[in-house]
């Protein structure tokens, strides 16, 4: 389903210089469906209350769902964007390490739709989002 030739080094270097660089997003493995990716919970990602805030679950999950669709085409030819995203925050997190997890719902020609699902350390589920990506040609 990804491009074969993507490496967990090529898609780290990709988030140099970025927003997912500034939130600590760091791609630790990539499955034959799947990628998934680690963000650190400290005050950089912090609401006034101490709490993640839902606008870096949302910031991670849309990294993974867009690097997972961009993996599913020929990039010299097609461009993914996002469409639209949603997320539910189910479990509070106020340090530590969330993961997030990125599957396919659906991989078609001209739209993509991903699920994203984020857990803390104890592998609880924190946010679970969709994001649907456009794919447009070059």
């Amino acid at each position: 389903m990804f491009d074969t030739g993507t490496t967990l080094e090529s898609l780290n270097k990709m988030c140099q210089n970025t927003m997912m660089e500034h939130l600590g997003i760091v791609f630790t493995e990539i499955g034959a469906d799947y990628v998934k990716a680690t963000m650190p919970v400290d005050h950089r990602h912090h609401q006034p209350y101490g709490l993640l805030h839902g606008g870096a679950s949302v910031s991670l999950a849309e990294s993974l769902g867009s690097v997972a669709a961009h993996m599913t085409v020929d990039s010299e030819k097609f461009h993914t964007v996002g469409l639209e995203i949603n997320a539910n925050h189910i479990r509070s997190v106020r340090s530590g390490i969330v993961t997030g997890i990125a599957r396919p719902l659906h991989t078609g020609k001209s739209t993509q739709v991903w699920e994203i699902r984020i857990t803390n350390e104890q592998d609880q589920l924190t946010c679970v989002s969709r994001l649907t990506v456009a794919i447009i040609s070059v």
